[in-house]
């Protein structure tokens, strides 16, 4: 892979913020029962802090790295979080300096070998790495067959070669190191039908589409959506997750 840092989400960081789902309170237990001594988080490739916040809830230190500063800019504050520009595969961190290393929805963009050298470097013996993704969501098989289209048919040409990974969800990624077989966990929000084209909007795709075709794409489908939403104000919108989860080595 190229190691070259391609910005793909600068451009509408705090629009990126605003309508991305939220990761499950569950997950964050799951991971501090897998290091429950574990105080320090390394969350590399952050993006605005959709899992850093909720760790700093639970471990005295994160360290949140992105290699964009508009990402970082537009970070959420804690106080236990501190927000870092660096790339995931040459961070400023120290040898075995955290315990937990995680990686939300970011890792199909990092040059692999690289990174997990990173990885033992920064990590402490025996440390954890868990990694994650999530591709579309499930609504209803209506709404979801016109996501699809506009994933697919109206978009699909503005995707990044790295989506494949997402698509294959992590299943054919590499991975070093011993692995853990996580519970299953999905996130679930419960939104109207504007927050749900809010949502089609921070897609890499169709801020690509835009900016090369001057139009947006999600319009293409907005009215068939809306009709199909139908009186309810709210539906339930889920994505499960899928992982890749290790031990790090002595």
């Amino acid at each position: 892979m190229d190691m070259s840092f391609r910005d793909h989400f600068s451009s509408h960081s705090s629009f990126y913020s605003e309508f991305r789902p939220g990761y499950p309170k569950d997950l964050f237990y799951y991971l501090k029962n897998l290091s429950p001594h574990g105080k320090t988080v390394w969350d590399c490739g952050t993006g605005t802090g959709q899992a850093a916040v909720p760790l700093g809830e639970l471990f005295e230190k994160v360290i949140a790295s992105d290699p964009s500063e508009n990402q970082i800019v537009n970070a959420e504050p804690h106080q236990n979080v501190e927000y870092r520009v660096c790339k995931a595969e040459n961070s400023t961190l120290g040898n075995h300096e955290v315990d937990l290393i995680t990686v939300a929805q970011a890792f199909h963009w990092f040059d692999f070998n690289p990174f997990y050298k990173e990885v033992i470097r920064v990590g402490k013996k025996k440390g954890i790495l868990a990694i994650w993704g999530y591709g579309l969501h499930s609504i209803s098989s209506e709404i979801d067959g016109l996501v699809d289209k506009l994933y697919g048919e109206i978009v699909g040409p503005y995707w990044p070669s790295e989506r494949k990974y997402v698509e294959e969800k992590y299943k054919t990624i590499p991975f070093p190191f011993e692995e853990i077989v996580p519970p299953h966990f999905s996130m679930k929000e419960e939104w109207n039908v504007d927050q749900l084209l809010g949502y089609l909007r921070t897609w890499y795709s169709v801020q690509k589409y835009i900016q090369k075709n001057e139009s947006d794409p999600v319009l293409l489908v907005e009215e068939y959506i809306r009709n199909s939403w139908g009186p309810t104000q709210t539906k339930i919108v889920e994505w499960p997750l899928f992982f890749k989860i290790g031990r790090l080595p002595d």
